[in-house]
């Protein structure tokens, strides 16, 4: 979460922006973005699509966030298991690139991905359903519980 404006932040600065920390669970509508030309957006822009919480850390009680365990369960069952240390680019590159030509604001939230395991890329595919309980777990952060429910108004086109 930044917690101090900025645009074109330079490396070296871009921690200095970081004002915590916290868990969103990256919930995408595969059958909503496939139905779209397979644009990330759409599937995952649905209003409730992406459960933030259950608070925010701190930054000055996380002093590596390359360095935290993170996992899903679905049911009770463990899907993904990680550790930020495998993230593609790190929270600073991520700042850097964010804000380039854009400024950041206090409060933007930068979802920095996920482990492997995602279930529209297993064999076979998973998909969450009414009912599953996803449970998302960030080391020195914690843990983010939520439901799946059903679809107020049914995806059509």
């Amino acid at each position: 979460m930044i917690g101090r404006a900025g645009a074109n932040i330079q490396a070296a600065d871009a921690m200095s922006h970081v004002f915590g920390y916290t868990i969103i669970n990256d919930v995408s509508a595969r059958d909503i973005q496939n139905g779209w030309g397979g644009q990330f957006f759409k599937g995952k822009s649905l209003d409730g699509s992406s459960p933030v919480g259950p608070w925010v850390v701190t930054a000055d009680e996380i002093p590596d966030p390359q360095q935290l365990a993170v996992s899903l369960r679905v049911n009770g069952e463990l899907k993904q298991d990680g550790n930020t240390h495998d993230m593609i680019y790190p929270v600073a590159q991520l700042i850097v690139w964010l804000s380039i030509g854009m400024t950041l604001r206090p409060g933007t939230l930068i979802a920095t991905g996920t482990p492997d395991g995602v279930g529209f890329a297993r064999t076979p595919p998973e998909f969450l359903k009414p009912g599953d309980v996803i449970e998302t777990e960030v080391g020195s952060i914690g843990r983010l519980r939520n439901r799946m429910v059903s679809a107020a108004v049914p995806a059509t086109r």
